[in-house]
């Protein structure tokens, strides 16, 4: 690769990795997997750099990139493989977020979606994107994505509302 496009190349990973790791967390709920989907995806757009920086938009590019390596390693086998809990963050880190509970419960719940359920949530809901540009991304239609969303919010609400009863006595 040409020194101006690995100049560019890097310059586009250091300003997207925070942002291109929390969604792979979102959509597989695990930060060890989300960084091996992560390395995946960046080392094929790498390979592929050239063709990714004539993209109309990049970020929607790598983005795509990244959400179909998800969806293709939820076929394979070995990705059901869960090697045990490994703890995340130290307490002192985990006391300073007030907000973290509601977070966990939500990354919880999301988990609970399949895979195309919560691929669309989180395109939709969390990254922001439009209803054409999640369904670009997702390689279906407009209406699927409707109606995934729409499925997936109701089970959501649904599912933490009963994780709220359960939590509140059934008060």
């Amino acid at each position: 690769m040409q020194a101006e496009l690995e100049r560019k190349y890097v310059e586009f990973v250091e300003g997207r990795l925070t942002g291109l790791r929390r969604s792979a967390f979102l959509l597989c709920g695990d930060w060890h997997r989300a960084d091996d989907i992560v390395q995946a995806t960046l080392t094929s757009v790498y390979l592929n750099w050239k063709r990714a920086v004539r993209a109309d938009n990049i970020d929607a590019y790598v983005h795509r990139a990244l959400v179909r390596r998800y969806l293709s390693e939820r076929r394979l086998r070995w990705s059901r493989v869960r090697l045990g809990d490994v703890p995340e963050r130290a307490a002192t880190a985990v006391a300073a977020d007030h907000r973290l509970g509601e977070r966990d419960e939500l990354t919880a719940a999301l988990q609970t979606l399949p895979k195309g359920r919560r691929a669309a949530i989180v395109l939709r809901y969390i990254e922001g994107l439009s209803v054409e540009e999640t369904a670009d991304m997702l390689g279906c239609s407009t209406g699927n994505v409707k109606s995934q969303c729409s499925r997936g919010l109701s089970a959501l609400r649904e599912l933490l509302h009963e994780w709220d009863t359960i939590g509140s006595g059934g008060r």
